[in-house]
């Protein structure tokens, strides 16, 4: 569960009821797809599709099916296999459709999933009438390798709920996450909040860990999500010998509660384009330290209200951490110019406004408004 998975509960609540009756519906079950019951929980209906695969030859036809089920008027897709589907079978419907695209995928793939990119990115091109950037570095670089035209492609910002983070007791739950997870309360805690996949670049944090360690002995690095590298993640901790000092915490809903209990958000990632979970870090008041790659930059001031690390640098990493470390002043000020950020860019409301005359632009241009 990413980013993408995580932000359908509040673009939902916020959502005008006036204009929209929204549905969700998941191309498949993972994890217990645990998003499920929040978002039933705001009277959406969920359904799940069962489609395993995107080979198997009654997918498109379960997903019209479902389509004129609900009597739908437009959709919205999220990830490869619902942009694929969702919007070819959108067209065969003769529904508006619009997609978003919210990571920067990496060209140096697998044969199979270069062929998903390739399949993906033509679907896109003659099928779905919008596409949603959420930075301007991801829509150029969408533009550069899909080859669609430059007016399908529109940036919209992710958002999130401030008020999540404002009506958060943090010292409480910093009190009590700390005390489920065993971590002392005098310590430092460095956190990371991602899809365990090699390209988070979790591991070059924890091969930093001895170095920070060295210079701050009472430091825990707190790894909150799921996914294929996990295993290969918890090799590095032993292999570094730090395995007291990291905690994998798995794949949680109460993220605003375990940043409340953290002292410095950490993103080492290879590749990214707008992290939303860079913006819920700063609406905890957090400093963070990320990779200079995609449009973190466009999140991060060098030294205002974090610090930006080349990818893969490992000292560099240490560097910063221990940094922040030994300055708790240095990091109330960032936390605090991270908080300014969040609500002048990163808004929930600001992203919910704009999908909203993007979804009324389509739905006239259809003759459906």
């Amino acid at each position: 569960m990413g980013g993408a998975e995580r932000l359908m509960v509040p673009i939902l609540k916020h959502l005008s009821r006036t204009h929209f009756e929204p549905y969700v519906c998941a191309m498949q079950t993972k994890d217990g797809n645990p998003m499920a019951d929040e978002i039933r929980a705001l009277g959406v209906p969920v359904e799940c599709l069962n489609i395993k695969h995107l080979r198997e030859l009654d997918a498109i036809p379960r997903m019209t099916s479902y389509l004129k089920s609900i009597r739908a008027d437009l959709v919205h897709t999220q990830l490869e296999a619902a942009n694929i589907l969702g919007n070819i079978s959108a067209k065969l419907l003769r529904l508006p459709s619009v997609c978003t695209i919210h990571v920067m995928p990496s060209l140096d793939v697998k044969t199979k999933t270069k062929l998903h990119q390739k399949v993906e990115w033509f679907t896109l091109r003659h099928f779905c009438d919008r596409v949603i950037a959420v930075s301007e570095e991801a829509r150029q670089y969408h533009l550069a390798i899909s080859g669609a035209p430059n007016g399908q492609v529109k940036t919209i910002y992710n958002g999130i709920d401030l008020t999540t983070f404002s009506n958060l007791d943090s010292a409480q739950e910093r009190s009590q996450v700390r005390a489920e997870l065993g971590i002392p309360p005098e310590a430092d805690v460095l956190i990371t909040v991602a899809v365990l996949r090699p390209p988070k670049g979790i591991q070059f944090l924890i091969r930093a860990m001895p170095a920070i360690l060295a210079s701050h002995p009472n430091t825990y690095y707190l790894i909150v999500g799921s996914g294929s590298h996990r295993d290969a993640l918890v090799e590095e901790v032993s292999r570094a010998g730090v395995n007291q000092r990291v905690i994998f915490a798995g794949m949680r809903t109460d993220v605003p509660r375990l940043l409340a209990a953290s002292d410095i958000f950490v993103l080492p990632t290879l590749t990214e384009a707008l992290p939303t979970v860079l913006a819920e870090a700063m609406a905890a008041r957090l400093p963070l330290i990320a990779s200079r790659v995609g449009d973190i930059p466009e999140m991060i001031t060098e030294a205002q209200n974090g610090f930006l690390i080349e990818p893969e640098d490992q000292e560099g990493l240490s560097r910063a951490c221990i940094r922040l470390l030994k300055n708790q002043e240095e990091r109330a000020e960032m936390g605090a110019e991270g908080w300014k950020i969040v609500n002048q860019k990163f808004s929930i409301q600001r992203q919910v406004e704009q999908l909203k005359d993007l979804y009324l632009e389509q739905l006239k241009a259809y003759g459906k408004s």
